[in-house]
């Protein structure tokens, strides 16, 4: 799995690929000091088409919306499937928002129409929990 960026949304999305057994690689040129802990292979550079090579999947999670767009293109031309975290139009699937506290798991989906709801009802969820 590649995800690119390394923001706290890239964080949270790397976290649930490893939580799910991925293998990940971050494409960033900087990151949150948090993904030093992560079992992540890290490319300290900017984002490549040739990043997409032997890739299933990508996450485009830069705080760039044209680099994200840019990100969205060369996946479809290359056969990639590509969750663009700001463009739920770009998107070829996506990933509801999880709450998991023990044994209870709860996740929040809008089909991508509305991720902010899904993000602040998850937040939520978590104050409650």
């Amino acid at each position: 799995m590649l995800v690119v960026g390394a923001g706290k949304v890239a964080l949270r999305k790397t976290r649930g690929l490893l939580e799910a057994g991925a293998r990940v690689t971050v494409v960033a040129p900087e990151w949150e000091p948090e993904f030093e802990a992560l079992a992540v292979r890290m490319v300290p550079r900017r984002f490549r088409s040739s990043d997409l090579a032997n890739c299933a999947l990508v996450f485009a999670a830069t705080d760039d919306r044209l680099t994200n767009h840019r990100i969205g293109i060369a996946a479809k031309g290359k056969g990639v499937f590509a969750n663009i975290a700001d463009s739920a139009e770009e998107c070829d699937f996506v990933v509801p928002s999880r709450v998991e506290r023990g044994d209870v798991q709860i996740a929040v989906a809008t089909g991508g129409r509305n991720p902010r709801l899904s993000a602040d009802l998850r937040k939520k969820l978590e104050e409650i929990l």
